[in-house]
């Protein structure tokens, strides 16, 4: 019989390096990954410019999303969540300096809407 996964096993030790990101579900246009942050943020000038919705979770930490248009900027943690629509100039601004930052996130077309 198979282990059923777990999205909190086999975490890294804070802090590490880089961003950490692992593909957990993909089918057609649907697609479910889990990000973990330890104090990474974008590059000052960059700006994620996304092809598809995108809809995340924070599982554990906090983080804070900047939007270029309107100029927003949400704080998420433990539990928050947020909607990005699809090309919403946006930015990672902020992720824990203290502890993993666990995101879900799930890409999604329009699907003609």
């Amino acid at each position: 019989m198979s282990a059923i996964p777990n999205l909190f096993n086999d975490l890294p030790e804070f802090p590490f390096p880089e961003e950490i990101t692992q593909s957990l579900f993909t089918r057609q246009n649907i697609r479910i990954e889990k990000i973990i942050s330890s104090g990474q943020v974008s590059p000052p000038d960059f700006w994620y410019d996304q092809p598809q919705n995108e809809w995340v979770l924070i599982l554990s930490g906090d983080a804070a999303i900047k939007f270029k248009k309107p100029d927003q900027i949400f704080q998420l943690k433990t539990g928050n969540y947020l909607y990005i629509p699809a090309h919403q100039l946006h930015q990672v601004v902020k992720t824990s300096d203290s502890e993993n930052t666990i995101w879900l996130a799930i890409f999604f077309p329009n699907f003609g809407q």
